[in-house]
């Protein structure tokens, strides 16, 4: 079957983030949701559960661990047994949780900058201190690749202080996928200093071609005892709002302290629809799936090839993962924030500004929407970024 991602679906007046919060003539690029519909498995299953009229308190089944379970023994040869899942209602708040888990105030959690901006708000409301660790930019033309400045990585896990490494991979928004040597790499270092990784693994499944995600807890034995991944369907399947997501450990005392946060700050309750949607989409949304990723990968050469035509001087990084290009516009040299304000105000187009995630260097882009918009609201970035230079 062949999925449309080319139909514009009005979302203005339905209460969406991404579009009512901006003007009537602006073209939303920022907060990292997708404009297509979901899978047509998740909204049939969802149609059915509604039809049935009743949505009271809600028993999770044991084909919810199946389904989890089988999508990532099928996709990525990682066997995880049921009682390693502890489910939530979202990764932030499983991310907040498992922060609250393995520190104390005061505490310093090292993460890889630029970040998503939930790592930082995460931390801080941990009382914790954020230990950022910046990516090398390296640049061969107009693209622009990313790699772990170890030895600054290392100096901060060596603190006394540090506690958890705070992984993202995919990493949002430099769009890169970590290779199973840099995990091995970076569980290596956490043993070394006694840290507890916290793998956000949200993007996994937004893969471009040729790409190939590997869980950080897969890589080994190793990997797996001394870490807790979150993971969701929600990003890759654009469906934030049912409110699931998973928390997977194979360590029985570190699941008691996750599992006794979960319910201190009562996020231990999920409802029907994400219990229906995350079995939908793991049961019968791999093809969706891929030709979801193919779509953006088409996107994301749009953006290559205008911005190498119209923007040379500002490189993009090499798209692994995700639907959010990172792209430099320091040559500009005004602050993102200042450019995003100005896109908005005369070209009617809103991408995310850098300094939200750490850079003020960069601006992220959102690919995720059809063709004709993604080409017009690009054109206005690309219009409104050569009034800088």
């Amino acid at each position: 079957m062949t999925y449309d991602f080319d139909s514009l679906v009005e979302r203005r007046g339905s209460g969406c983030v991404k579009w009512d919060l901006c003007p009537p003539d602006v073209i939303p690029m920022w907060v990292a949701d997708m404009d297509f519909p979901t899978a047509p498995c998740i909204v049939e299953a969802l149609r059915k559960r509604v039809e049935h009229g009743v949505f009271g308190y809600t028993v999770v089944p044991d084909s919810y661990y199946d389904a989890v379970i089988s999508w990532f023994s099928r996709r990525r040869g990682w066997t995880i047994q049921r009682d390693w899942i502890l489910y939530t209602t979202a990764v932030v708040p499983a991310l907040s949780v498992c922060i609250k888990a393995f520190t104390e105030p005061g505490d310093k959690v090292v993460f890889i900058t630029p970040a998503y901006n939930c790592f930082f708000s995460s931390v801080r409301n941990a009382g914790c201190v954020a230990s950022e660790s910046p990516v090398i930019y390296s640049r061969d033309g107009g693209v622009l690749t990313v790699s772990i400045d170890w030895e600054d990585l290392e100096r901060r896990c060596a603190d006394p202080s540090a506690r958890v490494l705070l992984l993202c991979n995919p990493h949002n928004p430099v769009g890169r996928i970590w290779t199973p040597e840099e995990l091995v790499r970076l569980g290596e270092l956490a043993r070394r200093y006694g840290l507890v990784v916290l793998s956000d693994e949200i993007h996994c499944e937004l893969e471009m071609p040729g790409q190939r995600f590997t869980p950080f807890a897969a890589v080994s034995p190793e990997n797996l005892a001394c870490s807790v991944t979150m993971n969701s369907p929600s990003k890759s399947f654009n469906t934030a709002s049912l409110q699931i997501a998973n928390i997977i450990c194979s360590r029985a005392d570190w699941r008691e302290r996750i599992d006794r946060v979960i319910n201190i700050y009562e996020v231990c309750d999920v409802g029907p629809f994400g219990i229906v949607g995350l079995q939908a989409a793991y049961n019968e949304g791999e093809e969706w799936l891929s030709q979801l990723n193919a779509y953006i990968w088409e996107n994301y050469c749009l953006l290559r090839s205008m911005f190498a035509a119209e923007l040379p001087s500002c490189p993009v990084t090499s798209l692994q993962a995700t639907y959010l290009a990172w792209v430099d516009v320091s040559a500009l040299g005004r602050g993102s924030q200042e450019i995003v304000d100005s896109l908005i105000a005369c070209e009617h187009v809103r991408p995310g500004p850098g300094i939200l995630y750490g850079d003020d260097r960069f601006l992220r882009i959102n690919l995720a929407c059809p063709r004709s918009l993604c080409e017009e609201g690009l054109k206005r970035i690309v219009a409104g970024l050569k009034r800088f230079l």
